[in-house]
């Protein structure tokens, strides 16, 4: 079969379809005659109802159906037929005029472009690195003893100072109003965390069980409760309890309590910079790998098809409104949400894929069994049951596939690492742990 394809504008094609009325027709009455072996209408018996009758009920659906399938096999065949891409789901309008006995439609599709990619030796990429050293050591220990701390409670005169646990009654009033989440009773924080404002804990600390105490607090402009920020209100907060807190000594009983094998100081350090590196080793490899998707996209050229630009920004609007959904808001479905702030990142988000799939397939990047095995072990390296987990990925094919993904990018990270111009950029533990992704 010759195809004739005509380009319309850039990735856009058309390609004219014909079709056999009488083919049309005769799959036609072979569905209705189908039909009519099973369909039940009133006044008739099954299976007994009379072709026309039918045909009459029944003619123009199965008519939609059979155009539908048989359009879709034509165009099918006819992509095939001239080696196209298809990107997206064709727009099929029937012609006014065709051939005499025969239907012709108008297919207009976009197809995937070429991707070129340039020499990448002339590509800049930052690669950042980060050690894991004795001080991060000893915050993760910190954080670790304040999981398990005690507390115990303070003589009646002694006043509240920094990480002591307090238990307070306050009421807070704008305007001689009290405001939603503004009072509360028995209510427990630590002082010095930061858990509440500096204002709220600069007025409680020194104070004494029993004590009270009026203030004002002024609500920053960016405050979470929208309803208050950037205003002021008159707080009284009165103290009931006042806890010293009772840190655990880092010693071999602390080693055990957390489930170390070796359960020594020095295993558990070992074990805390074991974890530690694994996540350092993971945010580094998410970081350098945005820097080297970024290279990758300036050194590519290649027209986007508008069609999977849309099927992105169509799948992020659907994420959005199943967010809104969780938060519980109401009628999250129905939400006016503008499809144009999601443009910039779907249109990367093509971007990338095409580029991405074009090197994996140009330098055999694709992810090998023993890659997505080495890479599902260290995953569940963190887990206390790391066999459990590695069955819980192989388990599922979806999980798998989403491994899969992973590695492949990890090996197009390499790919471009070991052919771009690198520069080594040295941060500190606490600098990437801040930074998200």
């Amino acid at each position: 079969m010759t195809v004739n394809v005509e380009t319309l504008e850039k990735l856009e094609r058309k390609i004219t379809l014909t079709l056999p009325v009488g083919t049309i027709q005769s799959e036609v009455d072979s569905r209705l005659k189908k039909l009519a072996r099973t369909v039940k209408m009133d006044g008739f018996r099954p299976g007994k109802v009379p072709m026309n009758v039918v045909a009459q009920r029944y003619g123009y659906s199965v008519h939609y159906e059979v155009m539908n399938d048989k359009v879709g096999e034509a165009f099918s065949q006819a992509a095939n037929e001239a080696k196209l891409r298809v990107a997206g789901q064709p727009r099929i309008t029937e012609k006014e005029e065709s051939p005499e006995g025969e239907l012709a439609f108008d297919a207009v599709f976009e197809v995937f472009p070429e991707v070129k990619i340039n020499d990448l030796s002339g590509a800049q990429v930052d690669r950042i690195t980060a050690e894991v050293g004795d001080d991060a050591i000893d915050k993760t220990l910190e954080i670790l003893r304040k999981q398990r701390r005690t507390f115990a409670q303070r003589a009646m005169d002694a006043a509240a100072q920094d990480n002591d646990r307090v238990t307070v009654d306050f009421e807070g009033k704008i305007d001689g109003e009290t405001f939603q989440g503004g009072k509360a009773e028995d209510f427990q924080f630590i002082v010095g965390e930061g858990q509440m404002l500096k204002e709220f804990e600069d007025a409680v600390r020194g104070l004494k069980s029993g004590d009270s105490r009026t203030f004002p607090l002024s609500f920053p402009a960016d405050y979470h409760g929208k309803d208050v920020a950037g205003k002021q209100a008159d707080f009284m907060v009165t103290v009931k309890k006042i806890e010293a807190s009772h840190l655990p000594e880092v010693n071999e009983q602390l080693a055990k309590s957390l489930g170390i094998a070796e359960a020594t100081v020095e295993g558990l350090r070992a074990d805390i910079k074991r974890n530690l590196e694994r996540e350092v080793k993971f945010r580094l490899l998410a970081r350098n790998k945005n820097a080297v998707m970024d290279a990758l996209i300036a050194n590519a050229e290649l027209d986007l098809p508008n069609s999977s630009v849309q099927s992105e920004i169509d799948r992020m609007v659907e994420g959005a409104r199943a967010e809104l959904k969780q938060r519980g808001i109401k009628d999250a479905d129905k939400a006016p949400i503008p499809e144009e702030m999601f443009r910039p990142q779907a249109e990367r988000r093509v971007r990338l894929g095409l580029v991405v799939a074009e090197l994996v397939r140009a330098n055999n990047l694709q992810a090998k069994p023993e890659q997505i095995k080495a890479h599902i072990d260290e995953l569940a390296a963190s887990y206390e049951k790391p066999a459990d987990v590695v069955r819980w990925y192989f388990g599922d094919n979806r999980r798998l596939a989403e491994v899969e993904a992973v590695v492949i990018e990890n090996n197009v990270t390499d790919f471009v690492l070991g052919r771009a111009q690198v520069s080594e950029k040295s941060v500190s533990f606490d600098e990437l742990m801040a930074q998200q992704g």
